[in-house]
């Protein structure tokens, strides 16, 4: 984890998301949102990098809408 302020803002905000969709998947009782919130708020700490920050949370989201698009 980095201490970067740019970082922790990233960080901060992507974990907000990641709660708001894990609080959304528990309510519904919906899996896939279960899973992407918990990765969401977990993954910032293993990786330092804004940009690589952003890109994951981007992919995951991506992967979120397509697994709901197939129906799950």
């Amino acid at each position: 984890m980095s201490f970067e302020p740019g970082a922790l803002l990233a960080s901060v905000l992507i974990s907000a998301v990641g709660l708001g969709i894990f609080l959304y998947g528990k309510k519904q009782r919906r899996a896939p949102q279960l899973v992407a919130g918990i990765v969401l708020m977990a993954y910032g700490y293993f990786v330092g990098s804004v940009a690589w920050m952003v890109a994951i949370f981007v992919a995951i989201l991506a992967g979120l809408w397509a697994v709901v698009r197939l129906g799950y």
